[in-house]
């Protein structure tokens, strides 16, 4: 017995996310999807890659299946798996599979997090063949013409064993992300946080000393992201420097000398 899976319509981003050009993403992004050409997203957390996804669902007026990968995450989680339902014993499609049949976009978050059986269900997919075996249906899946693979990565981030094959990697057009220039910067974290164009651009300030302690003993910078975190507890009446204190300080770092570096960081911009 088999179950139609959820509406994909549900799947569908209805309103328009904010997002900047760095670059040709948006072009590179397209002519990829026209040439049903899986792509994969590198660059530092917090920078924008699931934004920018989020956004091309957007524009491409697909729908977007998201899988947040980690290290349980198995091939049947994928795929699908026999579920029992009602007394019946019912087949139930995974996000990946929904997402081939549907032709939707499927974007594999932090891909290297997942345990190695998944890296083998995608292959198929991300080559000329565009198809997804099924092994416990004995069945094999055709990819729809509007369906893209989106993979996502850090490198700079991941350990030599979590790093990607270099079968896998030469499977994607490649598409290289980073924070934002200073002044596109300050005008997300303005925009996205609600906050003033200087209080922004102070913001802007402290990430950016943030990231020059990479390599004196921070693992990662604040992010554009946590920049907008700090931005709306701003926004909602913290302090700016508390605010700081709170999304930006004690999240980077449990090193009690590191906090006070970043501390002194912020008390200079604030």
């Amino acid at each position: 017995m088999y179950i139609k899976d959820k509406d994909i319509e549900e799947y569908f981003i209805r309103q328009e996310p904010f997002y900047v050009s760095t670059g040709d993403e948006i072009n590179v992004f397209t002519r990829a999807w026209e040439n049903r050409l899986p792509v994969l997203l590198k660059g530092p957390t917090g920078c924008g890659k699931t934004r920018f996804v989020e956004y091309m669902a957007w524009r491409l007026a697909r729908p977007l299946v998201t899988v947040a990968c980690h290290d349980d995450l198995t091939a049947a989680d994928l795929v699908g798996r026999y579920q029992i339902k009602g007394g019946d014993t019912v087949w139930v499609d995974g996000p990946l599979t929904r997402a081939v049949r549907s032709g939707a976009l499927c974007y594999l978050d932090e891909i290297v997090e997942a345990r190695k059986d998944t890296t083998v269900v995608i292959h198929p997919l991300s080559d000329d063949r565009r198809i997804l075996p099924v092994e416990k249906l004995g069945k094999i899946v055709e990819a729809a013409p509007e369906f893209m693979l989106i993979i996502s990565y850090n490198p700079g981030y991941q350990s030599v064993m979590k790093d990607l094959k270099p079968s896998t990697r030469q499977r994607f057009v490649s598409l290289e992300f980073s924070y934002p220039e200073e002044d596109l910067e300050k005008k997300i974290v303005s925009k996205e946080a609600g906050v003033s164009d200087d209080t922004a651009a102070a913001l802007v300030k402290v990430g950016r000393m943030t990231r020059n302690l990479k390599e004196k003993g921070l693992v990662e910078g604040a992010s554009t992201r946590l920049l907008i975190h700090a931005g709306k507890l701003a926004a909602s009446g913290i302090s700016p420097a508390d605010a700081c204190r709170y999304a930006i300080t004690g999240t980077l770092s449990d090193d009690k000398e590191m906090e006070a570096a970043i501390s002194e960081m912020v008390a200079a911009v604030f």
